[in-house]
């Protein structure tokens, strides 16, 4: 995934972009970056890996080898970036959080228009900010050039620039499917993908950036360049998993967003089966435990932690690329408290079930330690196909995520005429699907959100969010 933040101010900015950006550091692990303008040094820029130190680490000397009044931060789970750029437009920096599917056609396609070149990385790759910078060129100023690349674009593209003049330019992906807030102080102007990164460095909110929208930003004034596009398909995943709690997006906030959720669960559990054996509804740390706070306010059976994270050493799960390794930072991080275990039916509420492999050395680890049965909630409906507009999840086929690989099973690419009557647990193919899936796991039930209940749960209209994930339908 990835976020960035930027800021032009009266006086030093790099303060609010070190700690602005440092507030992105749960949408990636891999790569972080800063860049900034100064008057008399011009355009600098510093990136780092924080695969295995985090960002405050590698950025702590950044106050003495930057300067500005005008900066931009990203923190990148793919390539590195901030990138300076020097073209026709002039000299600038700049990020981009996003996916280009398509991006080896259009690396070809320019090579056979212009006649240029790029950068090689590793095995011949390039830098997907640095395909963007290339494409915005193709065109006579900024705006163009990011309509351009959006129109041309399969996938999503969010952009921040850094001008050499120490304005900034924040251009929102065509279909809104990713957030982007501009923020507003006594000292300027910031622009955040987050709302509380801005929040807490006590900066107002300002606006929303529509779909499609592009704006230059001074600390005086933020400007239109492009107004907002009518259509907007928002990301529903940034409130049931990556988004993080205390944020906000179109207005509606991300934990009381999980708590709602979690209350409909509950409902739909108390109508359709007996609940009342639970002992404790349970929380799969961290972003499913808000879900199971709503769902215990809901159906009134005591909210517990029958296992606690240790987090002080040990860094995200979801760090490595190899899954391998990723299940065993899992496991270490798991310290049970085995009195709210033993002989406990307990009840978990996870914010969703891709793989799935987590999950099943979760499930196995609590019956080691003791436990009666262990019942599971899915915060969002199945996840049946691989998103292909961002980059949150690490999956590299489809066939690696739990429904799609079960329904494969059970009717071969037949069954996803069926995706519908999957994902509903009132059908033929829905019981079949969750009885397997129990079967796999040791689950002693099991039960997805549906999809009407987390559209309900955020409050937006369902036309103007993205469900692919869970229904294919764009």
């Amino acid at each position: 995934m990835g976020g960035f933040f930027g800021a032009v101010c009266k006086t030093d900015a790099i303060s609010d972009v070190f700690f602005g950006t440092d507030y992105h550091s749960h949408l990636g692990t891999r790569r972080a970056g800063m860049a900034a303008f100064d008057k008399e040094i011009g355009l600098q820029r510093e990136i780092h890996n924080i695969q295995n130190s985090p960002f405050r680490t590698k950025f702590e000397d950044v106050f003495d080898e930057m300067q500005g009044f005008a900066a931009i931060g990203c923190i990148s789970d793919t390539d590195p970036q901030p990138l300076l750029i020097r073209s026709k437009l002039g000299t600038y920096a700049i990020c981009m959080v996003g996916l280009i599917n398509n991006k080896e056609e259009l690396i070809q396609r320019y090579f056979d228009d212009d006649n240029g070149h790029f950068t090689a990385m590793t095995g011949g790759n390039v830098n997907s900010t640095e395909l963007v910078a290339a494409l915005i060129a193709q065109k006579n100023d900024f705006v163009e050039g990011i309509r351009f690349v959006g129109d041309i674009v399969d996938g999503t593209v969010s952009i921040l620039i850094l001008k050499d003049d120490g304005s900034l330019i924040a251009a929102r992906d065509k279909m809104g499917r990713l957030p982007i807030q501009i923020g507003k102080n006594e000292n300027g102007h910031c622009v955040s993908f987050e709302s509380f990164a801005y929040k807490k460095l006590d900066y107002a909110f300002e606006k929303e950036l529509g779909p499609g929208e592009i704006v230059e930003i001074t600390a005086d004034e933020v400007k239109v360049l492009a107004p907002a596009l009518k259509e907007m398909r928002i990301c529903a995943f940034l409130w049931s998993y990556y988004g993080y709690s205390t944020s906000d997006y179109e207005g509606i906030n991300v934990e009381a967003m999980r708590y709602r959720n979690g209350m409909i669960m509950a409902e739909n559990d108390i109508k359709n089966m007996d609940i009342s054996d639970i002992d404790y509804i349970c929380g799969v740390p961290d972003s499913g435990t808000p879900h199971a706070i709503g769902y215990a306010n809901k159906s009134g059976i005591q909210f517990a932690r029958p296992f606690i994270k240790y987090t002080p050493t040990w860094p995200r799960s979801f760090m490595s690329a190899k899954q391998t390794d990723r299940n065993r930072v899992a496991k270490m991080k798991q310290i049970p408290v085995h009195e709210l275990i033993q002989d406990k039916d307990l009840l978990f509420v996870d914010d969703s079930i891709v793989r799935g492999t987590q999950l099943k050395e979760t499930v196995d680890f609590l019956y080691e330690n003791g436990a009666k049965s262990v019942h599971m909630r899915s915060a969002c409906p199945p996840i049946m196909y691989g998103c292909k507009y961002l980059s949150f999840s690490s999956s590299k086929s489809e066939m690696e995520l739990l429904s799609h690989r079960i329904i494969m099973e059970l009717e071969g690419e037949e069954g996803f005429r069926y995706i519908d009557e999957y994902s509903d647990s009132s059908t033929e193919r829905g019981k079949k699907l969750r009885q397997v899936i129990c079967q796999k796991f040791g689950f002693a039930s099991l039960e997805f959100q549906s999809l009407e209940g987390i559209i309900k749960a955020i409050g937006i209209e369902k036309c103007k969010l993205c469900t692919y994930c869970w229904s294919g339908k764009d």
